[in-house]
């Protein structure tokens, strides 16, 4: 496999929660409201925010994120699951306005073994689609293209919310 050199990655793999007890990246954030604009959240909900993803799939990649730190979606109170799910449908209202997307992936990936990179802290993906929109850099290349940087996508998605 070709390697690409790609230093940004190190500030994500320091973000998680590690294993002796480190920070929460997801927990920081919530409790940094003075930061939003850096941090990447586009809105604030009672129970959960929503931001877009620091290393996505592609552009327009968010997540819905509750204030409540837990790994469990099935023990997750239903006040605070049903606001993320409010937020995941005004999330998707917003990228198809702004975005014009063809479908959307939208899903959770629930511990470690599931492939979480904050395993510790539950978050929904919502990912706008087009046709066409693989390409042989992912698949054979091992490498994404996104056509643009974050600060733009967040400057058009925050006056949806």
């Amino acid at each position: 496999m070709d390697r690409l050199w790609s230093p940004w990655r190190a500030r994500y793999i320091a973000s998680g929660v590690d294993s002796q007890g480190g920070e929460c990246v997801f927990c920081r954030i919530a409790t940094d409201s003075e930061r939003d604009e850096e941090n990447l959240v586009l809105h604030r909900g009672r129970h959960a925010f929503v931001l877009l993803n620091l290393y996505p799939y592609i552009s327009g990649h968010l997540m819905i994120v509750p204030y409540l730190h837990t790994a469990e979606f099935d023990s997750t109170p239903k006040e605070i699951t049903d606001e993320m799910m409010d937020l995941t449908k005004r999330a998707q209202t917003a990228l198809r306005e702004v975005y014009s997307p063809a479908g959307f992936n939208l899903g959770m990936n629930l511990g470690a073994a599931a492939g979480a990179g904050v395993a510790d802290h539950i978050h929904i993906h919502l990912l706008p689609r087009w046709s066409g929109d693989t390409n042989f850099m992912t698949t054979v290349g091992e490498t994404r293209v996104l056509p643009e940087d974050l600060r733009t996508t967040y400057s058009k998605l925050r006056p949806e919310f």
